[in-house]
């Protein structure tokens, strides 16, 4: 069911005469997007603007994992103690397995082939305006996923809490 397991990662993107760095949270249960934050840094605060929208986001939910890599951002001590302080249980990658992180390199793939222009975006303004409309009006909005049946992510989310709706309704 929704959110029960995130999932996050770090990507690298080119804007302008600079890297900048795109963190993502990602709901496994439809593969949508929960979380982002975008930063000059590929540091903790990153990630923990990524979460933090994530976990604002979908109303602070509880009995959470998040899974991610052995990144410095993720092991840091301020990342663990904001975990812990949403009683969110933290899950880590094998050292140097990406497969253990496969949907996050699979959405950094999608969003690189059908959004990044190949020379990147002209600067961090027009990242972070192109990076939001993908996210929201494409990638979690329309985007049919094969992990959902060919069903959008949003799409996939609305018929689970429509079909509890119904149980509920009956019993």
């Amino acid at each position: 069911e929704p959110d029960t397991v995130w999932c996050g990662d770090v990507t690298y993107i080119w804007t302008g005469n600079r890297w900048a760095y795109l963190a993502v949270v990602i709901d496994l249960f439809a593969r949508k997007v929960v979380g982002w934050a975008m930063s000059l840094s590929p540091d903790t605060n990153l990630t923990l603007k990524a979460l933090e929208l994530a976990y604002e986001s979908r109303g602070k939910p509880s009995g959470l994992m998040f899974h991610s890599d052995q990144g410095s951002h993720y092991t840091s001590l301020k990342y663990r103690q904001r975990l812990w302080r949403y009683k969110i249980k933290q899950s880590m990658s094998r050292r140097g397995n990406c497969w253990d992180n496969a949907p996050m390199e699979r959405f950094f793939r999608s969003f690189k082939t059908e959004n990044m222009p190949k020379k990147g975006y002209q600067n961090a303004t027009i990242a972070d305006n192109a990076i939001r409309d993908y996210i929201y009006k494409y990638y979690n909005l329309v985007r049919p996923h094969s992990h959902n049946l060919g069903l959008s992510l949003n799409k996939k989310e609305a018929n689970y809490w429509n079909a509890l709706n119904l149980v509920a309704k009956k019993a």
